[in-house]
């Protein structure tokens, strides 16, 4: 497409040249030849007043010399009053050219070698005409003539090439996109699902650039409501396997009891199974382009609503503070839901009934901290139980709702961290970066140091108090 619009201008921009060039180049060369003869007529003109006065050889010479000079000018006087032809000057013209110019009365103009000369008709006071030469070489006609078609091919050659320049420039920002374009679906196809196009260039192209990324993000929407449906499938059996679970405690002893705890403990496995594989799976739906992203005060209200059932059957005091107001963050909806869904099972699974919990939402300028904390018996190895696989060490804890939060968190360039809470039990401090950026390195330590900002600060003076 480049070349293709960088050849159409050439083509274009040299007929629109040549078009103006030849006429303009022949108008110049015309208008030199009128100047030549208009300074012959000049020179002509010039002796004229001394013919129809006097005749007399040597006055005419002085006139002749002051006009011109031999070379190039000529008198011819006819005979008659007692007094022979007179011819003063160099003659070039043929006798029949200047008896025609005394008998037709106007000057004219006759080819001769070197150049041309006018013919002037001069009145004397005799009644007689005489005819005064001047001559015009060929270097007089084409005097500029050259320099002047120099110049306009300088300036033919000079709009070419800067149309092409120009062709060329609009050619990169209408195939520049396009390529974008194109790399940016081949990516999608790869299954690169972040990829985005950039939503400039021609409008034509601004428009598929728009569509394009609509898709993408529609593809994107699709696949996370696919997760996140399968997120709820999973957590709406949690919520009565948790009930079950509770419920087997008071079943007492006996065989009966001991294989319906079985069961329900062989159903948690195998849930935990079903959830692992899901996350494994997974396709990369985080999107990196405009508009990515999701609002995580609204996912906070939306799950805690969720799990605030629960909690008000199991007898828990629960808390959300910092998410009355939109804070968006670079994570997709879908992701955000899992990770706050893995911590609030674990504090449900691993706390008594009747233990409570917060969650908190801290908005800074450049990261969002999101604290899930409780009143339980804490995590006493932190390290542990962010190994994956690992898990906090108490029964039921395999470590994958952690490694879930931790892939969300390094996912931003963030950390996360686990500690004692203001309520006395464990807390999770998940740490978002706001620049997309990817981590520094590997482990959450170093990416912590890398950036600790104003909200870290925040964040100390309100565990403090």
């Amino acid at each position: 497409m480049r070349w293709a619009l960088v050849k159409v201008s050439l083509a274009v921009t040299t007929m629109v040249v040549v078009a103006f060039a030849v006429p303009l180049g022949l108008v110049i060369r015309e208008m030199a030849r009128d100047r030549a003869f208009s300074n012959a007529e000049r020179e002509a003109a010039a002796v004229a007043p001394a013919l129809s006065i006097t005749t007399d050889r040597d006055q005419l010479e002085r006139v002749v010399a002051a006009a011109g000079s031999d070379a190039g000018m000529a008198v011819h006087l006819p005979a008659g009053g007692g007094q022979e032809a007179l011819e003063l000057g160099r003659r070039r013209a043929a006798d029949e050219d200047i008896a025609a110019v005394r008998k037709l009365g106007r000057a004219s103009t006759t080819t001769v070698p070197g150049g041309s000369t006018l013919l002037q008709p001069v009145a004397l006071s005799t009644g007689k005409i005489a005819v005064v030469e001047v001559y015009v070489p060929e270097s007089g006609v084409t005097n500029g003539v050259g320099t002047a078609w120099a110049v306009l091919a300088a300036v033919g050659v000079a709009l070419i090439l800067g149309s092409v320049a120009v062709a060329d420039r609009l050619g990169v920002r209408m195939v520049r996109p396009a390529r974008r374009l194109v790399e940016g679906a081949h990516d999608l196809g790869e299954g690169r699902l972040g990829a985005r196009v950039p939503e400039e260039g021609p409008s034509e192209l601004r428009l598929a650039a728009v569509a394009f990324n609509s898709m993408a993000d529609q593809v994107v929407q699709l696949l996370a409501n696919e997760r996140e449906l399968a997120a709820d499938l999973s957590h709406r059996l949690r919520t009565p396997l948790t009930v079950l679970r509770l419920n087997t405690a008071s079943l007492g002893e006996g065989p009966a009891a001991d294989q319906t705890r079985t069961a329900v403990e062989q159903l948690e496995r195998e849930v935990d199974t079903i959830i692992r594989t899901a996350r494994e799976a997974k396709p990369q739906t985080a999107a990196a382009g405009p508009g990515a992203g999701c609002d995580a005060a609204e996912v906070v209200r939306e799950r805690m609503a969720f799990w605030s059932a629960l909690a008000e059957d199991e007898g828990r005091k629960w808390r959300v503070a910092g998410a009355d107001r939109p804070v968006r963050i670079p994570v997709a909806r879908a992701d955000l839901a899992a990770a706050l869904d893995a911590l609030l099972g674990n504090v449900f699974r691993h706390t008594a009934q009747g233990t409570a919990f917060a969650v908190d939402v801290h908005n800074g300028e450049d990261a969002v901290i999101v604290l899930v904390s409780d009143a339980g018996p804490g995590i006493p190895d932190p390290e542990t139980a962010m190994a994956r696989g690992r898990g906090s060490g108490s029964d039921g804890s395999t470590g994958l709702g952690l490694d879930i939060v931790r892939r969300l968190a390094e996912s931003t360039g963030g950390d996360v961290r686990i500690g004692s809470s203001v309520l006395g039990g464990a807390e999770v401090r998940i740490w978002i970066q706001l620049d997309g950026r990817a981590p520094a390195g590997s482990g959450h330590r170093q990416t912590r140091r890398r950036r600790p900002g104003r909200l870290a600060a925040v964040y100390n003076r309100s565990r403090s108090r």
